[in-house]
């Protein structure tokens, strides 16, 4: 999908002020209030905003520990795997890769010794050959998008 110079400011809105109005996103744009309501309900139908609600930090959660675990699955057991890891609340995200491993999943703990007890779950799922557990030291770069939608905003001028 095509990402227009006035859809770039609207999704820069969206990110820094995102309990504004819009009306008043439109008071800012410099546009019809109608407008930026029919571009967000387009953006929306589009994929490109997934979600409006609050973003949360596991740490102030009692989570600070991150980790990214490589799980390596018995050939044909991958959709199996990939649903009992549902049922583990402390998988915050996971998805099926190439190269060394199968799926690789961020967990979130409140120690080292929780961090143990969630990899030992993961072991003793079904179809489960091994784990590799890689420790979050510092975040350099937070999740962000805005530099991208920027970027294509730029190249349709």
């Amino acid at each position: 999908m095509a990402v227009d110079e006035l859809d770039t400011r609207i999704l820069r809105l969206l990110i820094e002020q995102p309990r504004t109005s819009v009306r008043e996103y439109a008071r800012i744009l410099g546009v019809a209030r109608g407008t930026v309501q029919a571009r967000i309900d387009r953006l929306e139908r589009d994929g490109v905003i997934t979600a409006t609600g609050p973003v949360l930090s596991p740490a102030a959660l009692g989570h600070p520990v991150l980790a990214f675990v490589h799980i390596e699955v018995t050939q044909g057991h991958l959709d199996e795997v990939g649903d009992a890891l549902a049922s583990v609340p402390e998988i915050v995200e996971a998805f099926s890769i190439t190269g060394g491993g199968d799926l690789l999943t961020r967990v979130v703990a409140r120690d080292a010794g929780h961090l143990e007890d969630v990899i030992q779950r993961l072991i003793q799922l079904p179809g489960v050959v091994r784990t590799r557990t890689e420790i979050a030291l510092r975040e350099r770069v937070p999740h962000r998008l805005l530099p991208l939608v920027e970027a294509m905003g730029r190249k349709t001028l």
